[in-house]
């Protein structure tokens, strides 16, 4: 997958999720290393595609996801950058929890096994909407900047 603002947003939530969830120092410091430089490539990005040194056609690169509609309702994503980083964020923590459930997979009940692994699914197609969102997003705003 080509870097986009909206995969370097993902990574960015993840880190900070790990971050949260983490006490070992070793890997809190090498997790602060890793999110000041996501930040300084978020940066970098946005001013790259701002002043036009990425191409409009690299600044989306769609997940395309390919799932029966009528059986996964994934709720529809809108709103600015920020608004859809949030989502993103919040869509990333209810998905760590949900993937807690499957590395102990053995203690879900048969009757909640099924509901896990559905709900993995269309919150991470709902991830993919969003990580989609916050790149036509960037994009919209370069193409109202006039470039000659």
């Amino acid at each position: 997958m080509a870097e986009t603002l909206g995969s370097l947003c993902d990574k960015l939530t993840i880190i900070k999720l790990k971050q949260w969830h983490s006490e070992d120092e070793i890997k809190l410091n090498s997790l602060a290393l890793q999110e000041k430089q996501l930040q300084e490539e978020i940066n970098e990005f946005v001013n790259a595609a701002i002043s036009g040194k990425i191409p409009r056609e690299k600044l989306t690169f769609a997940s395309n996801k390919v799932y029966k509609e009528e059986s996964n309702f994934v709720p529809d994503v809108t709103g600015s950058i920020g608004e859809v980083f949030s989502q993103l964020a919040e869509v990333n923590c209810k998905l760590w929890h949900e993937q807690e459930k499957v590395y102990d997979f053995e203690n879900v009940t048969f009757t909640e096994k099924n509901l896990v692994v559905k709900q993995l699914a269309v919150l991470n197609l709902e991830r993919n909407k969003c990580i989609d969102e916050i790149d036509k997003n960037l994009l919209g705003i370069v193409k109202s900047i006039n470039f000659i």
